[in-house]
């Protein structure tokens, strides 16, 4: 698989990353619902999809990224985050990602940079390929978060929707 060892990286390196990401996500003008949500419950799904991401992309698997986003769109509606600012969100996870991947995927070639320890000397073309499937698999959680968030909305107006007794008698 191309990538491997940068989603290894990315993989041991999931605490710094999801703290970036989080400090980004409560303290973003566009994601202000995010504050109020407990802390330790956005730092476990930001850390999740960190470290589950070289499983997603390494075996494509529909299922198991709809499962847990269609569930993370049902709790956000739930707990009345505006599902601009969900999505918002992945869009800053996403851009926490591909920065990290930047900065520790590519040697400058033009060698007037030290690579440190754990920069991976990839071709470009692995990056590219990388980034493509870092984007494909954001796509698919997008679109599940969704459905998630419109899902729950529909089930909760058809719960409060008044039952009509017309046509009974």
């Amino acid at each position: 698989m191309l990538g491997a060892r940068l989603l290894s990286l990315i993989q041991s390196h999931a605490g710094p990353l999801t703290g970036e990401t989080l400090e980004d996500l409560i303290t973003n003008d566009r994601t202000p619902s995010f504050r109020r949500l407990p802390r330790p419950e956005l730092e476990s799904r930001v850390a999740l999809l960190f470290t589950n991401l070289a499983k997603w992309i390494g075996n494509p698997s529909d299922a198991a990224v709809r499962d847990e986003y269609e569930e993370m769109g049902e709790t956000r509606f739930r707990q009345g985050v505006p599902l601009s600012e969900v999505v918002y969100a992945i869009i800053l996870t996403k851009k926490h990602l591909r920065r990290y991947i930047r900065e520790h995927g590519l040697v400058d070639f033009a060698g007037d940079r030290v690579a440190p320890v754990e920069l991976l000397p990839l071709e470009l073309h692995s990056i590219q390929e990388l980034n493509y499937q870092v984007g494909e698999f954001f796509d698919l959680a997008l679109f599940h978060l969704t459905r998630g968030y419109e899902a729950e909305a529909a089930r909760l107006a058809r719960e409060s929707m008044p039952v009509s007794l017309e046509g009974v008698i």
